[in-house]
């Protein structure tokens, strides 16, 4: 008779421990998933298009071994060398051969290593300024004084824009895609943080 008594205390109290247990084990999951969802938020996938940023970067760097101006390469317009300095090289050659080394190549080179999203997103601003200095470069090497002796642009700085354009396309796309993972991780985390919630409503009597 008091075991029959004390039966039913005895279920109630085995329920209530296994509502804190799977309490516990809801708020651990949910922990987790919004670690692994900041962990990927950090991270990118570009797939298919990191072949393109690669082959992009390598006719960039190339396109600084070819004139930009006349004789004037753009290693020697980085570098000040005389060659440039005859071709009256302006400040936007300047600073476009400055921007798709360092955003361009270097940028993209190690987002491509890293994975790193922040690195993605530079490389794609940076490359996107340097569309437009390389336009300012053109039209600066297309409108020379009608005295001056230098040359008009060359096609290392035709290849080199173009390069430039193509990486922009492809990080950006890279930056505002999302990773399959990422939106699993998400779906699961509303999943794990509605069930949560409901669970917390009902004072963890939910079935």
């Amino acid at each position: 008779m008091t075991t029959g008594k004390n039966s039913p205390n005895i279920d109630r109290g085995a329920g209530g421990e296994a509502d804190r247990l799977s309490n516990h084990g809801l708020r651990e999951a949910r922990a987790d998933l919004e670690a692994a969802e900041r962990r990927i938020a950090g991270e990118i996938d570009p797939g298919a298009r990191a072949m393109f940023v690669a082959v992009a970067v390598l006719v960039l760097l190339g396109s600084l071994s070819l004139p930009h101006a006349g004789t004037a390469n753009g290693w020697e317009v980085l570098s000040f060398a005389s060659d440039a300095t005859a071709e009256s090289i302006a400040l936007p050659s300047r600073i476009f051969t400055w921007l798709v080394l360092v955003f361009g190549a270097v940028a993209s080179i190690l987002a491509l290593v890293t994975r790193k999203w922040f690195l993605a997103w530079v490389a794609a601003a940076g490359s996107a300024v340097s569309i437009i200095f390389g336009l300012l470069t053109v039209w600066s090497r297309q409108t020379l004084p009608v005295d001056s002796d230098a040359s008009g642009p060359g096609i290392g700085l035709f290849l080199g824009w173009l390069a430039v354009m193509v990486l922009t396309f492809h990080w950006v796309r890279v930056v505002w895609s999302r990773t399959s993972a990422q939106l699993e991780a998400e779906a699961e985390l509303r999943r794990v943080a509605e069930e949560d919630d409901r669970r917390g409503m009902f004072g963890g009597h939910l079935k």
